[in-house]
C-alpha cells in the first residue's frame, strides 16, 4: 500500500489471558474509539523499536517478548494505513494509562462488546482465535469418536467437523456426539458446509472452496463463517463476503494430493501478507511448524493428521 501510516500495533496479553485496550483520545483520527496500543513507525526502525517505543510511553511496560499476529491494510476516506499487529508474550511492568486515556483489561469473548476504527475488526478476529484448528474426520463413529479425543490431548479448542469418510447415514448419529463432546469440553464448533446437515446447532460453518466462490454474501445465524482457500482469487472473495478466517493449502506435498503443487513456504508468506484476515496454513504441517507459520504472519496450523500423532 503506498503511502501508507505504518503503525505498529500490540495485542498484549496478561496472565489470566485479558487483552489491553485504550482510547484513542477524542482529537485523533477515529478519536473515541478504543484500539489495542502502540504507534507509527519512523524512518528506517524495525517494527519491534515503535512497539517497544509506544508501548512503554503510552502504558509504561517493557516489551520483553513478542511475534507477529497480522498485517492489516485498510483505506479509511481520509487515510491510508498499514497496522503491524504483534502480540506480545511477556513484559515488565504494570500498565498504566501515562497519557491519561481511558484503559482496560478484557477478556477475548468480550473484544466485540467495544467500539474500534473499522480497521481493527481483523485484529479482533485474530486475538480471539487460537493456534490450532483441527480438521475431524473418520470412517466410522467409532474412528471420529476415538479422533476426537486425541485432538483433545493436543490442546484444540477449534474444531471442524468434516466427516466425508463416514457413510450418509451416520454422519448426523455422528455429529449429535462431537456436539456433546465439545459443548462438554468448551470447544468451539464449525461444520463443513458439504456436510448433508441442515437445522442443526454449531458454532459456526466452515465453507469448501466451491461453496465459498457461489457465495455472495457471508452466511447468516453463525458466530464463525471460515473458508478452504488456495490461491488469491479464494483469498479475496473470502475476504469480500466477510468470512472470519481462512485455511490456505497445501503449504507442503501431501499424500493424499500427490498431484497438487503446494505453494511452499514462500508461496504461503506470501499469499498471507496479502489477505486482511486470519489465515491457518494447512497441508503436511506438523505441529512443530506453529512457531514458522506465526512468524510468517499466520494464525496457526490446521490440519487433519497433523492433532492425531503427536501430544504436545
Amino acid at each position: 500500500m503506498d503511502s501508507a501510516l505504518h503503525v505498529a500495533v500490540g495485542v498484549v496479553r496478561d496472565g489470566d489471558g485479558r487483552i489491553l485496550l485504550t482510547k484513542r483520545a477524542q482529537n485523533a483520527h477515529q478519536g473515541g474509539l478504543w484500539e489495542f496500543p502502540g504507534g507509527k513507525l519512523e524512518p528506517d526502525e524495525t517494527v519491534v523499536q515503535p512497539l517497544q517505543r509506544e508501548l512503554l510511553e503510552e502504558v509504561g511496560i517493557e516489551v520483553l517478548s513478542a511475534r507477529p499476529l497480522i498485517k492489516i491494510k485498510h483505506r479509511y476516506p481520509d487515510l491510508k494505513v498499514l497496522l503491524d499487529v504483534w502480540q506480545v508474550d511477556s513484559f515488565n511492568g504494570v500498565a498504566t494509562a501515562h497519557e491519561g486515556q481511558a484503559m482496560q483489561w478484557v477478556e477475548p469473548h468480550r473484544l466485540t462488546d467495544f467500539a474500534f476504527p473499522t480497521a481493527n475488526v481483523p485484529i479482533i478476529t485474530a486475538a480471539r482465535l487460537p493456534d490450532r484448528y483441527a480438521i475431524l474426520e473418520g470412517r466410522s463413529i467409532e474412528q471420529v469418536l476415538q479422533n476426537l479425543g486425541k485432538i483433545v490431548e493436543n490442546k484444540v479448542s477449534l474444531l471442524q467437523l468434516r466427516t466425508k469418510s463416514l457413510p450418509a447415514a451416520d454422519i448426523l448419529t455422528a455429529y449429535r456426539a462431537v456436539f456433546a463432546e465439545c459443548r462438554r469440553r468448551a470447544i468451539t464448533l464449525l461444520v463443513n458446509s458439504d456436510l448433508p446437515l441442515f437445522d442443526i446447532e454449531a458454532d459456526g460453518i466452515h465453507l469448501s472452496s466451491r461453496a465459498l466462490m457461489i457465495a455472495r454474501n457471508r452466511p447468516e445465524a453463525y458466530t464463525w463463517v471460515a473458508a478452504s482457500c488456495h490461491n488469491p482469487k479464494e483469498l479475496r472473495h473470502a475476504e469480500a463476503i466477510g468470512v472470519d478466517f481462512a485455511v490456505l493449502a497445501p503449504v507442503l506435498p501431501t499424500p493424499t494430493h500427490p498431484n497438487v503443487h503446494p505453494l511452499g513456504w514462500e508461496g504461503m508468506t506470501k499469499l498471507i501478507e496479502q489477505a486482511n484476515l486470519p489465515v491457518y496454513a494447512m497441508g503436511g504441517l506438523k505441529i512443530e511448524d506453529i512457531d514458522r507459520v506465526l512468524h510468517a504472519g499466520g494464525q496457526g496450523v490446521a490440519g487433519i493428521s497433523t492433532f492425531l500423532d503427536a501430544h504436545l
